[in-house]
């Protein structure tokens, strides 16, 4: 029988961007801005309470699933949700994500906050904040037109 274990860990990225609260939160709200930065989502619900769900990988495989429930929405300034990670039949993770919007002299300051529960190995908190920053930091190419 294959060992089962947990790991806990939680990371914070912090970003700031020459855009405002109001740019940023519509990047993480509307379905097609958000497209051009994070997956393309199958589902988007943005609302308290709503899902987000995408599946995909690369054509050579394998095919990860995340699925969202937003907690706690206040526009221009918080963004709450819990999600699972996917592969398959085998999830890799459980988490609670805060994204915090702070206005600052000409941009807006993002704080992520993620805790999570990774499970038997599949996936790691350094794997998953070495992501975290990756987009991040395609999510501040596309607030000032580079993708």
């Amino acid at each position: 029988m294959k060992e089962r274990f947990v790991k806990h860990a939680t990371f914070v990225v912090e970003r700031t961007y020459a855009a405002s609260p109001e740019r940023v939160y519509h990047a993480w709200a509307d379905p097609i801005a958000k497209a051009k930065w994070y997956s393309k989502p199958d589902i988007f619900d943005f609302r308290v309470g709503g899902r987000e769900y995408s599946s995909g990988g690369p054509p050579e495989g394998p095919i990860f699933t995340f699925d969202a429930i937003y907690q706690e929405l206040v526009p221009e300034q918080r963004i709450v949700y819990t999600y699972t990670l996917d592969s398959g039949d085998t999830r890799f993770s459980v988490s609670i994500t805060t994204v915090e919007l702070i206005e600052v002299d000409g941009g807006t300051k993002l704080i992520f906050t993620e805790q999570g529960a990774f499970f038997d190995g599949h996936d790691t908190p350094e794997v998953r904040e070495h992501g975290t920053n990756i987009m991040l930091d395609t999510l501040g190419k596309v607030l000032v037109g580079e993708v």
